[in-house]
């Protein structure tokens, strides 16, 4: 397995260098879709090891490409505020590939369709929650399945079906890491509502459009982005294109016995880096130079760490994952106590901000907090692990130490007098680390996670890789107990 391991980790820093220094280099100008070829020369390097599907590799390799073919086809950029969803057209055309060749699979989706309404308590119930701030900070699009995720929701209307399971597996997998549209538990609700709807409307439009994502993805997501004004490129087209280029390759990894829940989930987690980690909004966020040394010191910690961790062996795949998403959360916990911040005092400052925003913003995008979430998942676990022993981990992770030192040792961040009123600077890590916090898919890291993954799920492509099984250690949870609501211990 060493050289796999090896493999995992060339594979997964050459997508992360890509990213980096392709923004290093063009932050501050306009962004072109071009920009985005280093990181589609690196996932063009992926192979398949000894021992892994060639076929899921495939997937991953052959979804970028078309991804990038595509849109070069119909725009030269993406503006800032469509950027977001580029992930959001792959699932749609693969989930209505899945029912033109397998009957089997349209019919089980149709009964979930059925089931959905006949959760109308439920889903008005989750609906009402997330508007209304009942879990506090949540992320509805969350790839676990955390309180007041559309995951949560899902898995418990499919636990009670008489479906085949791997299938259920599919239909849960295709809304999580699969993004099979872009919509999240309870928009429609809070649209209706807010539009003056009674909230026995409200919860019928959720119901309706909860159905239409299933039954019609492809037209679902032109609706959804029709909605919130996408104009970069015709996303119709786009997703049209899509299925028509990536056919062959899900039909191949379905005679191959490689699991739907796969087939959807890995040819869309890894299409983001192409108008979406590289984009303009990215290009923009990094002009601060506090902000892009943060991204940088970031990402020679974890190639420290990852290869600290092959230099001691690893245990399996998933202990090269936890290394690669924990050196990161440490890192970010260093840079957060080095302005005398600590974990707890972030959590509950975004927390109290949350409350707020909602009372100011009742109308708010369904996912607007998702990333705020993420980072505050990230800082609790970073802190946890750098803690002293027996509080903590001590600075380890799976017997790693984890090299700190590129976060000293980067010129600007050692020096932050140089950004602002120089003999007032204790702030200034920490407001870049703000910035950061709405947009932390660099230090995550998804371009990481997503060619990880792969890598695990090429090596048992039977076995459904989404969504996380597992306590992820949820912030909120952690601090205001909603484990409660937690649907990870009984996931289909």
């Amino acid at each position: 397995m060493a050289d796999i391991y090896k493999k995992m980790i060339e594979e997964a820093l050459t997508a992360q260098r890509a990213d980096v220094e392709t923004i290093k280099n063009k932050r501050g100008t306009e962004f072109k879709i071009s920009d985005a070829k280093p990181y589609v020369d690196a996932v063009n390097g992926m192979t398949a090891a000894e021992g892994q599907s060639q076929t899921v590799i495939d997937l991953h390799v052959n979804s970028v490409n078309a991804h990038y073919d595509i849109l070069n086809g119909l725009t030269k950029t993406v503006r800032p505020e469509d950027d977001p969803f580029v992930e959001h057209y792959q699932t749609p055309p693969i989930m209505e590939i899945l029912f033109d060749e397998d009957p089997s699979f349209r019919d089980s989706v149709d009964v979930f369709i059925e089931a959905i309404a006949e959760n109308e308590a439920l889903v008005g119930k989750e609906s009402i929650r997330r508007y209304g701030g009942f879990y506090g900070p949540c992320c509805v699009v969350d790839f676990a399945f955390s309180p007041g995720s559309t995951s949560n929701v899902v898995n418990r209307i499919l636990k009670g079906l008489k479906i085949n399971d791997a299938h259920k597996q599919a239909i849960l997998s295709s809304k999580s890491w699969g993004m099979d549209t872009s919509y999240g538990i309870g928009a429609a609700f809070q649209a209706s509502l807010e539009a003056g709807n009674t909230a026995a409307q409200a919860v019928e439009d959720e119901i309706a459009m909860l159905q239409m994502v299933y039954d019609k993805p492809s037209d679902a997501q032109v609706k959804l982005m029709t909605d919130a004004g996408h104009t970069s490129f015709d996303t119709r087209k786009y997703m049209h294109q899509y299925k028509n280029r990536m056919k062959d390759t899900i039909k191949t990894a379905m005679d191959e016995g490689v699991h739907y829940g796969n087939i959807v989930t890995v040819p869309a987690y890894c299409v983001g880096d192409v108008a979406h980690h590289i984009s303009q909004s990215m290009f923009n966020m990094c002009k601060d130079d506090v902000t892009m040394a943060i991204i940088e010191a970031e990402t020679q910690v974890l190639e420290n760490a990852l290869k600290a961790g092959l230099a001691a062996g690893y245990k399996s795949p998933n202990a090269v994952l936890n290394l690669a998403t924990g050196a990161t959360a440490m890192g970010a916990a260093y840079i957060l106590q080095k302005d005398s911040f600590t974990a707890s005092m972030l959590i509950d400052l975004l927390t109290k901000r949350y409350t707020n925003f909602v009372q100011n913003n009742p109308t708010r995008g369904p996912a607007a907090e998702l990333h705020n979430v993420d980072f505050m998942d990230m800082i609790q676990r970073g802190s946890n692990l750098l803690e002293v022993k027996p509080i903590g981990k001590g600075g380890y992770i799976g017997g790693v130490k984890v090299d700190l030192s590129p976060i000293d040792n980067n010129e600007v961040l050692a020096n932050p007098q140089r950004y602002t009123y120089p003999a007032c600077a204790i702030t200034v890590r920490f407001s870049s680390l703000m910035r950061l916090a709405d947009f932390p898919c660099l230090l995550t890291s998804e371009p990481v996670t997503a060619t990880l993954m792969t890598n695990i799920i090429a090596l048992h492509p039977e076995v459904p890789g989404s969504p996380a099984r597992g306590c992820k250690g949820c912030a909120t949870s952690d601090l205001v107990k909603t484990h409660q609501y937690c649907q990870w211990s009984e996931s289909v």
